[in-house]
């Protein structure tokens, strides 16, 4: 249920509404617009006697939410979230390029590559600790000396982190290195690890599930705010199809969707979707042209000597000139980069 306050209700009418909802057994998430708060009451509706809520003071209606993802929905939150990353903000007027290796393979080439994407006009560093990999024989990432190796990146450059966590246990060590924490498609439906890091304070950026439709994705972030963490970004990078050309079939349909039926903010792997470099470009421009925004982009200084997914990464000079294609597809849609 959403329940909308008058515009003059005052921050006790708000608390006392707050407290009624919390003691009928409910989750209350205020949101507070310019003009009118609105409380999300998350719970079993059975236990909600409408009557009282209606006629406490300050109330203006109570209207149900009607999708199976709440604190997700547009229902609850007209306008889009904007999720800060420090001075960094996802969702807004500016398209953020999050670049950098798949994996971290030493600090040298790592330090290398996050001073060339800086150079280039990326705001966020990417870079993999933790690799879970199909093979129990791959690379598996240097993880905490991984880890350690991105924060002397961020030193260098002055860049915010991602990076993905594979297992409850290491939440609290990954999220006292980075700045976002990732959820890979192979965890997006962990729930216990969704919920572990909803209780996280870092920003999430969700990666959608192999062959997960657009739904079970919204409720895996569900998952997350439901824990307590409101700042979910999610990525698309392609789902699992017939199609062998490429790694994945990128879905880039889903983004005007995900706007249509969500309001938080979603951005495009063109690396993963693609499995390879050449396709970057194209996908990278058709989604921002559909409303993404932001992108998250493998970049490696000698791509054919990477422990891990060379041929979908970018060499920097290749980075450089897309970021440079760019800026005018985002002046189109209007936005900047």
């Amino acid at each position: 249920m959403i329940i909308v306050m008058k515009p003059n209700a005052t921050k006790e009418e708000i608390e006392n509404v707050e407290k009624q909802l919390c003691e009928l057994g409910f989750k209350t998430h205020p949101i507070f617009g310019e003009v009118k708060t609105v409380i999300g009451a998350i719970g079993d509706k059975r236990h909600l006697n409408t009557n009282i809520i209606s006629t406490m003071p300050g109330v203006e209606s109570i209207v149900p939410i009607m999708k199976p993802y709440k604190l997700a929905s547009r229902e609850l939150k007209q306008s889009p979230t904007i999720v800060e990353v420090g001075d960094v903000k996802i969702g807004g007027d500016e398209i953020v390029v999050m670049a950098g290796p798949c994996a971290i393979e030493n600090e040298e080439s790592y330090i290398t590559t996050a001073l060339k994407v800086k150079e280039a006009g990326a705001k966020i560093l990417r870079g993999g600790a933790f690799k879970p990999r199909s093979s129990p024989y791959s690379f598996q990432g240097l993880e905490e000396d991984g880890l350690k190796i991105m924060a002397a990146g961020r030193e260098a450059t002055g860049l915010k982190l991602v990076t993905e966590v594979v297992d409850t246990r290491d939440v609290e060590l990954v999220s006292s290195y980075t700045d976002i924490i990732q959820i890979g498609a192979r965890n997006m439906q962990n729930f216990r690890l969704l919920k572990e890091v909803g209780m996280a304070k870092n920003p999430v950026l969700l990666k959608r599930g192999l062959s997960a439709t657009i739904e079970e994705w919204l409720m895996a972030a569900e998952y997350i705010m439901d824990s307590g963490n409101p700042n979910v970004i999610l990525c698309e990078r392609g789902i699992r199809t017939f199609e062998t050309s490429t790694r994945n079939t990128i879905d880039l349909s889903a983004i005007p969707v995900v706007k249509e039926f969500s309001h938080l903010p979603i951005v495009v792997d063109p690396s993963h979707a693609s499995g390879t470099w050449k396709y970057v470009n194209a996908l990278s421009k058709g989604a921002i042209a559909t409303g993404a925004d932001g992108l998250i982009i493998e970049v490696h200084l000698e791509p054919s000597r990477a422990l891990c997914d060379g041929d979908q990464s970018l060499k920097p000079s290749k980075f450089a000139e897309l970021m440079k294609e760019l800026k005018p597809v985002a002046s189109a849609v209007g936005k900047k980069l």
